[in-house]
């Protein structure tokens, strides 16, 4: 390709010297030379600044393409936030482009997709159906009737964490005790409240406290907390931690307001948490609910069966089984477990072509 030469000096052989001096060839000559030089720089230039803009347009083109995908998750210290960046890593592909979101949690979540602020997210049963029916957490307030689900994952178990050596037996040794309810528009808020009002305490009767899982724990471990709940899927990382430093205890939720709560509550679960879950601590039996994946009714029905294609597909089954300890739990058989809410269309197709459906 000829080039373009910006130095004056380099268009002849010396500064001073005539542009034929060199070569005998004559002014005409080399003027004719000369523009020739320029005019094919000039063709050549367009011509490689056409593939430029060409390749520019292709890559706009696909990145156009690319639908971005948020998932709401929860704090980064719970179980929300690293189970939903293994799927959303498992899911993305040139045509889409998923992330999972640090949140405050189930409700923060579900508010987040009516606003619009993210296209999915992580939300406990309990609070799906509330927000779905307008009772419960969401009496008096308007039905969020386009929630949809994508799928069950997998249950969250309630912990009821306590100092090492508080000696509280049961949940209704609890009055009078400095408490972290979890954070406000979290999921474990909800059912804090809800089991202790099953033992007959309210938020006048303790000193409580609101406080995302890693303040309470680092309170816990100066000693200016005593108990802190927390929903979530074990082993959870936090804990597993504080585990293997102060150590803890958990508090058993069993008996007749157990009983109570599950007959009250359908999305309300026995559970256990086993004994050497985490290092030193009994185990014990306990409720929990499941984590379930939602939506709004609004999103394409295309990208959300991609979405729900992709979360069963053997990349995220890999990436679940090997990157957390909940991953296994997450089964494509349990997918449409305890549902409060409609599935989302383009969920339901894939179900129906997996025969999940009839």
């Amino acid at each position: 390709m000829g080039t373009l030469r910006s130095n004056p000096c380099s268009v002849k052989p010396m500064c001073g010297q005539s542009p034929g001096s060199e070569r005998g060839v004559s002014n005409a000559e080399k003027l004719r030379e000369t523009s020739m030089t320029f005019f094919i720089s000039r063709r050549d230039a367009l011509k490689f600044a056409g593939g430029l803009a060409a390749a520019a347009a292709t890559g706009s083109s696909a990145s156009a393409q690319a639908k971005f995908f948020r998932i709401g998750t929860g704090g980064t210290g719970g179980t929300y936030y690293p189970i939903g960046g293994l799927i959303a890593n498992a899911i993305t592909t040139d045509t889409l482009n998923a992330s999972a979101v640090a949140t405050n949690g189930s409700v923060a979540n579900v508010n987040g997709i009516v606003g619009g602020s993210m296209e999915s997210g992580f939300s406990q049963a309990d609070v799906n159906y509330w927000a779905y029916t307008g009772t419960g957490l969401y009496e008096g307030k308007a039905k969020v009737e386009e929630l949809r689900a994508i799928a069950n994952l997998y249950p969250e178990t309630i912990h009821v964490i306590c100092r090492k050596g508080l000696g509280a037996k049961t949940v209704a040794d609890l009055k009078g005790k400095r408490i972290s309810l979890d954070e406000p528009g979290s999921g474990s808020l909800v059912n804090a409240r809800a089991i202790l009002g099953a033992f007959g305490i309210t938020e006048k009767d303790i000193k409580p406290d609101y406080l995302k899982q890693q303040q309470s724990v680092d309170k816990l471990k100066d000693g200016t907390l005593d108990v802190f709940f927390q929903t979530t899927g074990y082993p959870q990382g936090t804990l597993t931690e504080l585990a293997s430093t102060n150590g803890f205890d958990l508090l058993a939720i069993e008996g007749a307001e157990a009983e109570t709560l599950r007959k009250q509550f359908t999305f309300f679960a026995a559970d256990e948490i086993p004994e050497g879950t985490y290092k030193g601590v009994a185990g014990v039996k306990t409720l929990s609910v499941g984590a379930q994946w939602v939506t709004s009714a609004k999103l394409d029905a295309d990208l959300v069966y991609q979405v729900t294609k992709g979360l069963w597909g053997d990349k995220a089954r890999q990436t679940l089984d090997t990157g957390h300890a909940k991953g296994k739990a997450i089964q494509k058989a349990n997918a449409l477990a305890g549902l409060g809410i409609p599935l989302h269309a383009g969920a339901e197709k894939f179900y129906k072509e997996a025969g999940l459906i009839k």
